[in-house]
């Protein structure tokens, strides 16, 4: 392995390889605005009193998608935290850089129980679930089939095709 300085643009490159490869998450991203769940994760989340000191609390947004990572990865919080702070891709999905605070797995876990205890998850993962299949995909409960986005099939029979097959299959059960 040569040793070398890394260059301007080595991070860069290396997240358009990333893009050329297929990254599911890049496409995820791309397909849910997901500005549009912040007023019901603020509502059930609110903000700690800040006067109090401490450090600052992670974006609403942030941490739900932490959340829509591991369900689509089905990860522990340790083991979300310890990718997080490895893999690209879920740094790109999340909007964080190489200098950026990552939430640790205890954050992940607190954040998650205040979704739970105000009966929030279900209400945030089923737009979520739309927002990908009015794309065309399939979603899964907040989970993605083997970690990717599967496109949805399409029926391309015709009105007297599936007459046919519903026929077929009515005398064959029948």
């Amino acid at each position: 392995m040569v040793d070398r300085s890394p260059g301007f643009f080595d991070f860069d490159d290396r997240l358009a390889e990333l893009s050329a490869k297929g990254d599911d998450l890049e496409r995820v991203k791309a397909l849910v605005d997901f500005d549009m769940f912040r007023p019901a994760l603020e509502a059930a989340v609110p903000r700690a009193d800040r006067s109090k000191g401490g450090r600052p609390a992670f974006d609403h947004v942030l941490m739900f998608k932490v959340l829509i990572l591991q369900a689509m990865r089905a990860l522990s919080d340790e083991r979300t935290e310890f990718l997080i702070k490895d893999r690209l891709s879920f740094m790109r999905f999340l909007g964080l850089g190489l200098a950026d605070s990552v939430p640790d797995a205890n954050t992940i876990w607190t954040f998650r129980e205040m979704l739970k205890k105000a009966e929030a998850i279900d209400a945030l993962f089923r737009p979520f679930d739309e927002a990908l299949r009015s794309e065309g995909f399939l979603a899964m409960s907040g989970q993605i089939v083997d970690a990717t986005i599967v496109a949805a099939p399409r029926q391309r029979n015709t009105i007297a095709e599936k007459m046919t097959i519903k026929e077929s299959q009515t005398g064959r059960l029948g």
